[in-house]
């Protein structure tokens, strides 16, 4: 069998979830930008994002209360 000719296997959710949380704090290495180019699903990507705004907002919500509320 030819190794060359092999599709590259489609990361999991929970890996996009990874992939983006990482990408919030720009700590992502090289290599697994190059190698998340080939497996990451686009559509992943857009809900994990989505998701993860999500959580920024109702953490920065939830300290903005605890401040003014002191």
């Amino acid at each position: 069998m030819d190794e060359d000719k092999k599709t590259p296997r489609k990361a999991s959710f929970m890996y996009s979830m990874k992939a983006v949380f990482w990408s919030f704090f720009g700590l992502r290495r090289k290599s697994d930008f190059d190698s998340d180019s080939a497996q990451l699903n686009p559509v992943h990507i857009v809900i994990a994002a989505v998701i993860c705004v999500a959580i920024f907002i109702a953490l920065l919500m939830t300290v903005v209360r605890f401040v003014v509320s002191k």
